[in-house]
């Protein structure tokens, strides 16, 4: 890093052979640098050290093992022991590991709390709410991220997968703004509602908020009841499809978790806020009479 200085100092009439030996050098070493000031290995390796840090940015709680993975991801092939080393190297540590002995503490907000427990609204998209669940299968972890509109219950977006990161929750966001748009709604008045998940907080999410003009939302550390409305979603995906047998694959309870949401809680499951209506009746009914006042 100090060779570069020599280059200056050069530049400025004090000649090599001192600047060298004032900062502890031989020039021999310093004429081999300015042959080849950056060498193909230093190349990659400082690209490597830089899509680490932007994996790790996006989900902090990534380790060096998952950031090899979503390296492989991206189409580049490293072993997880130079993953390692390089994330020693720019001091990429798992931000779960850094509270060793403190148990797990939810980072800062990127958001106000917009939502302070009013989970009503008056038309849809002004209110999602949103989180992730997990269940275990013989394979390992399955993750859900839903988005849940507070208006008429229904699950506007989901994305479920065997790793719980930021493309997680951006992919469910994606989805829900996808259906909603295709009636043509305006999203800028929706607010987005979540907890301090590390997914939630990442840039990837946070970009994604912004890229279609909805405003973000967060709750308090701690405090279940800031998202309550998100929470008995789960609670009825639990003891329907969740926890009613062991699940031998990921595929048979992704395909469970789909088939109860879209064919059951959509379109069977009468709610009594809603009118002992089902979300999709709930919105048909609203839309016809917007359409009839319209008219």
């Amino acid at each position: 890093m100090t060779y570069p200085l020599v280059v200056d100092l050069a530049a400025d009439g004090i000649p090599v052979t001192v600047t060298c030996r004032v900062l502890g050098f031989s020039k021999q070493a310093f004429y081999k640098w300015k042959a080849n000031p950056v060498t193909n290995a230093d190349l990659e390796r400082a690209y490597l050290i830089n899509a680490a840090l932007d994996i790790h940015r996006d989900d902090p709680e990534f380790g060096y093992r998952f950031i090899s993975d979503e390296l492989e991801d991206q189409g580049l092939t490293v072993s997880r022991n130079t993953v390692h080393a390089l994330c020693r190297q720019a001091g990429i540590v798992a931000s779960v590991h850094r509270r060793r002995g403190s148990g797990k503490k939810a980072g800062p907000p990127v958001h106000d709390d917009h939502v302070r427990r009013n989970f009503s609204a008056d038309a849809p998209n002004q209110v999602w709410l949103t989180d992730i669940t997990e269940h275990w299968t013989s394979e390992g972890k399955v993750y859900l991220c839903a988005i849940k509109d507070v208006f008429s219950n229904r699950i506007v977006g989901y994305s479920i997968d065997s790793r719980m990161t930021a493309s997680l929750a951006v992919a469910a966001l994606e989805q829900a703004v996808a259906r909603r748009s295709l009636s043509g709604a305006d999203l800028t008045s929706v607010t987005c509602h979540s907890d301090r998940g590390s997914q939630f907080r990442s840039r990837r999410f946070v970009t994604a908020l912004n890229r279609h003009g909805i405003r973000g939302s967060m709750g308090r550390v701690g405090a279940a009841g800031d998202n309550a409305a998100m929470e008995s979603f789960f609670s009825l995906l639990q003891k329907n499809v969740l926890n009613k047998h062991r699940w031998n694959t990921r595929e048979e309870l992704r395909i469970a978790i789909i088939t109860w949401i879209e064919r059951t809680y959509h379109r069977r499951r009468r709610q009594e806020r809603l009118g002992r209506m089902t979300p999709i009746e709930f919105e048909a009914i609203y839309t016809h009479q917007r359409m009839a006042l319209a008219a």
